[in-house]
């Protein structure tokens, strides 16, 4: 890897934003609860696998990581001025609508090649529960490619702050809980790919039927 940490300038964007609104709206209106978070490494680069439920969730999944996690976002929010500047430096990368994986895969890639923490939804949408059923193969190929181990973190409870039909957010409780790291596989075959996705997806759901 090119480089150990994210830039200083994305570190302080982070931590201001994070004790200013993501860290108390967290624990005063959703009484979050975080477990072992201890287990995410601090420096270099690491591939964190979530379940996910909400359009909250990766800000979630960042305050709790202690540090800036780059996932990917829409490529029409980098078109506007100071948005632009403001998420590039928290870590998110463009993606275009309909576009191939191969760009996303790209994107993680060079991410992690400066050290960043990159965020990968296993099931690379929402579920209705939280619980992933259909795990898809990029967060295990981004860690056979890279060499660089994943993190699996549940996250409960947020597909009930906005659920269907809401028209806003209700103050449930949240609950999030990190895994052990996961070596990265020695091949990138698609059974090799398979086994890993599925395993990654028991440890997280095992992590999420721990409830509150």
């Amino acid at each position: 890897m090119s480089s150990e940490r994210e830039p200083k300038v994305s570190q302080l964007l982070y931590h201001l934003f994070k004790w200013s609104i993501v860290s108390p709206a967290l624990h005063v209106c959703f009484r979050g609860k975080i477990y072992d978070a201890d287990r995410v490494p601090q420096k270099g680069a690491v591939v964190i696998v979530s379940n996910h439920a909400s359009d909250f969730d990766p800000l979630i999944v960042a305050n709790c990581a202690n540090r800036p996690v780059a996932f990917m976002a829409k490529e029409e929010l980098f078109q506007v001025p100071v948005l632009k500047q403001a998420i590039t430096l928290y870590g998110a990368y463009p993606v275009k609508r309909g576009a191939s994986d191969r760009q996303a895969l790209r994107s993680a890639l060079a991410a992690l090649d400066k050290g960043w923490a990159t965020g990968i939804f296993l099931q690379g949408t929402r579920t209705v529960d939280g619980k992933i059923t259909e795990p898809k193969l990029g967060a295990a190929l981004i860690a056979a490619k890279s060499q660089v181990p994943l993190l699996p973190i549940s996250i409960w409870g947020t597909n009930l702050i906005l659920p269907k039909g809401a028209k806003l957010p209700r103050l449930h409780p949240v609950t999030i809980r990190v895994g052990e790291l996961i070596d990265p596989p020695k091949s990138s075959d698609r059974q090799t790919l398979e086994q890993l996705s599925n395993f990654c997806a028991q440890r997280i759901n095992a992590l999420h039927d721990l409830g509150r």
